[in-house]
Parts: C-alpha cells; structure tokens; sequence
C-alpha cells in the first residue's frame, strides 16, 4: 500500500510540473535559435569585411603593377612605386665602382680634383716645355646615385617632383681614412601642367645622345651637357626655357676665368624634339647675355648657338648617338667649360663672345644578348680672338678625345665595363698634352 501511495504522488508531482518544464525548454530552444541567428548575421559581416580587404589589396597592387600615369612631356614616374596617402612614390639609383688607371703626359692632376674621376677637357695638363708624365691609379664609389620621385593627383592635373644627388665633386671628405664624401644635388625639379620648375639638364642638351660608356662620362669635349635652374614648358614637340644665364669670361690678362653671375636676362632657349622608330632628333637654339661687371668695367655682348642632336636606331639594339653644336658665346654649355664664353678686350674695353664649333658621335653595336661594344670620337675647337690669342697664346685652341668601351650584363641589373679612353687638349701656341685612361667598373642599378 505504502508502495502504491508512493508512485500516485511522484506522478501527480511530475503531471504537475510538466508544463512549466516544457515551457522552459521552449525558451531556451527559442533563445539558441537567436543566438545562432546572430552569429550567423556576425559570421557573414565578418566574411564581408574580409572579401572587401582582399579587394582593395588586390585593387592596390594591380595599380603598383601598372606604369604610373606621366604627367607632363617629360615625367620621369614610369616603374612600379609604393603609395603613401594619395602620393605614390619611387626610388632609383644605382651602386657604382669605377677603377681609372691614368697617365698623363705633362704634369699631374691634384687629388682632389673632380677630373680623377671623369674626364674633363680643360684639365688635361699642358707643359711649357718638356713635360713629365704622371701615371695614378683611383678607386672610387662617388658616382653612386640615389633619387626619389613623387606623383600625385592624376590627367592633367598631376604633380610630379624628382629629386636626384650623387657624390662626385665632394669637398668634405677625403681617401686618409673613412672616405666619407657628401652628397651634391643633381636634379630637383616640380612638373605640373607642362612646367618643368627647378634644376634639371637644360633645354639645349639631347641627354639621349650621351655615349654609353663604363666611365661617368665620355666624348665631353663637343658634348652640350649642363644642369641648372630653369622655367621650362613644354607644349608637344616645342619646348622652352628661361634658365641660369651665369657666363665665363676671360680677364684682361688673357689667361683665367671669371665666373660673371651678373647677368640681368636669362638664357632662352628653344627646342624641338622628333621622335619615331628611327630614333629622336632634337634641333635647338640659344640666346644668351654675357655681362662682366666689377668696379673697372660694367660691359656685355649677346652670344648665341644652335644645336642638333639625337639618338639613330640601327639593328635591334644598336644605335648611333651624335650631337652637333657652333656658336659663339657658348661657354659652358660645351665641353664642360673648356673654353669661356667671352673674353674682356683690355684694348677696346669691350667683351667679346668667343666662337666654337665641335660635336661628338658614338657607336653603340650589340655583341650578345647581354654585352655590346661602344666607339666614339669628340672635338671642340675654338676662334679665339686676334687680342685673346696675342694676350694669352695659351689659350685653348681645341680639345679632343676617342673611346672604345665593352660592357655586359652578368645579372639583372648589374652591369661590368672595361674602358680606355685617349684625349689631347691643343693650345693656341700649338703646344698639347694629352690623357690616357683605362677604366674598369661594376654597376648595380636598383
């Protein structure tokens, strides 16, 4: 009997609890569903978000892949940068490590001088008399370059700026101990709505009609080749510019140098460019004051020039580079400065611009896939004035120089040359002295 009491009230107390246990299952099934619901909601924002990040990765690179938009005549933005805001950015430049072994005829060159590491005309050495050649042996990484470039905005509105140092020319340091040169500015300029503002190679100059060589620098003699400030626009084929018109001007004394920064107008310059499959061609005119002013004398003549330059395809990978120049004044815009742009007639009281007439050409022939072979010839010669000539007859007659040079590239990007290079600097009084140089070099371009 007790037995049967017993399972009469556990079932009354389970019929009687039922509900409200069925009721609760309820709603905690009901609250799962919902839980599960959010997380299914969070679950797909997440994925959302995610898929929205790797498109914009993929976007970016696909926009660092592609050349960047150039934004005047001459933008220099054209390899894959990196973003920094709304400014893309990229850098350049190369390590280099040149070995020169040089022998000169008649005295020596200091070392400290820029002309040890690149061949400048002027410098050559020329003795009174029997000479005493010199051979030096430099090693030197000061033509090591660094650039940066920036670009922003995009179609006609896009700025782009460049900024380009090197180290040669140095003048604070030295080879006793660390080598620790400084670096000099090349190239900085802004380039907006066909404006070129800033230091770059001026308007007169081809640059594609440099020779290709294992040295910085080859042919300079009849060379156009100078950077410096300027205004530059640049509308199609037609350029032109208002840049430094600093001048050289040979003294009273027939011998030296004055650098005239006096000038009160600019050098204008005109230039118009050809461009094809053959090559380019450019054709370019100058115009330029050449004042000297000090406490005796405040005079000035106008000098002008003209120039044809340009690089001719021949073969698949050959070409011939040639630059042709004449004027008078001239001055520094060829040959490195190996001749001034006027000089100062003690006689009459007036500067005079002296004329020139000189150009270069090179051979540059594909041997392999990798290497190929440079040759090439410069001259510069001058028309010294009859009082010049009767003050001075040392005065520069002419300067002229060959080259042959071989290089390949034994990795992407790095490139081996060997070089010699032979070049005579004559005086008015015929006398001459002459360089030989025999280069070795290792370039890494990044």
């Amino acid at each position: 009997m007790y037995t049967v009491l017993k399972m009469t009230f556990f079932a009354s107390l389970a019929l009687s609890t039922a509900p409200a246990a069925l009721a609760q299952s309820s709603t905690i099934e009901a609250r799962l569903q919902a839980m599960e619901s959010e997380i299914a909601l969070l679950k797909a924002e997440l994925a959302a978000e995610k898929a929205k990040g790797e498109s914009d990765v993929i976007l970016l690179e696909q926009k660092i892949q592609q050349p960047l938009p150039v934004g005047s005549a001459q933008g220099n933005i054209e390899k894959a940068g990196f973003q920094v805001g709304d400014t893309t950015f990229r850098i350049g430049g190369y390590v280099d490590l040149d070995t020169h072994v040089t022998h000169l005829s008649d005295g020596a060159i200091g070392s400290s001088s820029i002309a040890r590491d690149f061949y400048i005309p002027s410098v050559t050495p020329v003795a009174n008399g029997d000479g005493q050649g010199t051979t030096t042996t430099d090693l030197t990484a000061q033509a090591t370059r660094f650039s940066i470039s920036a670009q922003r905005g995009s179609g006609a509105e896009t700025a782009t700026a460049h900024i380009e140092m090197d180290f040669l020319g140095s003048l604070q340091g030295n080879e006793r101990v660390s080598n620790s040169f400084s670096p000099r500015l090349r190239r900085a300029y802004l380039d907006y709505k066909g404006f070129r503002i800033g230091q770059e190679w001026s308007t007169f100059q081809n640059t594609s009609a440099i020779p290709e060589s294992a040295s910085f620098l080859v042919l300079s003699d009849g060379m156009t080749f100078m950077r410096q400030p300027m205004i530059r626009y640049t509308n199609g084929n037609f350029q032109f510019a208002l840049e430094s018109g600093d001048a050289t001007i040979t003294p009273a004394g027939g011998s030296g140098r004055i650098e005239a920064d006096s000038n009160v107008i600019p050098d204008v310059i005109a230039r118009y460019n050809l461009k094809g499959d053959f090559g380019n061609i450019s054709l370019a005119a100058i115009g330029r004051q050449l004042r000297l002013e000090s406490g005796l004398t405040d005079e000035s003549t106008f000098g002008f020039g003209v120039s044809a330059s340009g690089r001719i395809n021949v073969g698949e990978k050959g070409d011939i580079r040639f630059n042709a120049i004449a004027g008078e004044g001239l001055g520094r815009y060829v040959g490195l400065n190996a001749l001034n742009g006027a000089a100062f007639n003690p006689i009459t009281g007036n500067v005079e611009a002296i004329p020139s007439y000189g150009g270069l050409i090179a051979y540059r022939h594909p041997v392999s896939q990798t290497g190929r072979f440079n040759i090439g010839y410069s001259a510069l010669l001058a028309d010294n004035p009859d009082f010049l000539t009767a003050l001075n007859p040392r005065s520069t007659k002419s300067v002229q120089s060959a080259y042959a040079a071989y290089l390949w590239d034994i990795a992407p990007k790095i490139t081996v040359g060997i070089e010699g290079l032979y070049g005579i600097k004559t005086l008015e009084d015929d006398s001459s002295g002459n360089i030989s140089r025999f280069t070795f070099s290792t370039k890494y371009s990044f």
